[in-house]
């Protein structure tokens, strides 16, 4: 069940270009949403509403603490416990702050690192339906360039279905 939170329920998209040897993705923006998620037992929330919208692959676990994208799959992150600071883009990229509740969506080529992290912290991933992801930790090949670029907008978003969210937002910026 998808709930506003105490803290108010916002989207934003954050556009990156390539930096250094990370690709990001050329069409579409990170979305990160804030708390987007209030319930009682956040990581059964969040795996609850991907597998209502078709994400799966579902995983739980943290975000590593080295740079890394992939090139095979859109991934969602919901953060289920804790907090944490990362970097989004690359090495030189941008610093986010996430708390339990929130929510990133990270397109194909997206470099990410978890730079800090409370104890509790806890991540529920996913993947569109037919897509699962790679490592990469280098400069993409031409092949994994293409790949970033091949992989469309999902049906659904992981959290707001059909009725936005990546649908309206990656639309706008493809």
């Amino acid at each position: 069940m998808v709930v506003t939170g105490k803290r108010g329920h916002m989207e934003q998209a954050i556009r990156l270009r390539p930096l250094e040897w990370v690709p990001n993705n050329p069409h579409f923006p990170v979305i990160v949403y804030r708390s987007v998620l209030d319930a009682a037992d956040r990581a059964e929330g969040f795996e609850a509403a991907f597998r209502a919208n078709g994400w799966g692959g579902i995983w739980r676990n943290g975000v590593y603490d080295f740079h890394h994208y992939h090139s095979t799959a859109h991934e969602v992150l919901g953060f289920a416990e804790g907090h944490a600071d990362l970097v989004i883009g690359g090495p030189a990229g941008r610093e986010i702050h996430v708390e339990a509740g929130d929510a990133v969506i990270l397109p194909a080529g997206t470099g990410h690192c978890r730079i800090a992290a409370s104890r509790d912290f806890l991540v529920i991933g996913a993947y569109p339906p037919d897509q699962q992801a790679d490592l990469c930790r280098k400069q993409p090949s031409d092949e994994q360039k293409a790949a970033i670029g091949r992989l469309g907008i999902p049906m659904t978003d992981p959290l707001k279905g059909k009725a936005g969210g990546l649908r309206g937002l990656w639309h706008l910026g493809a």
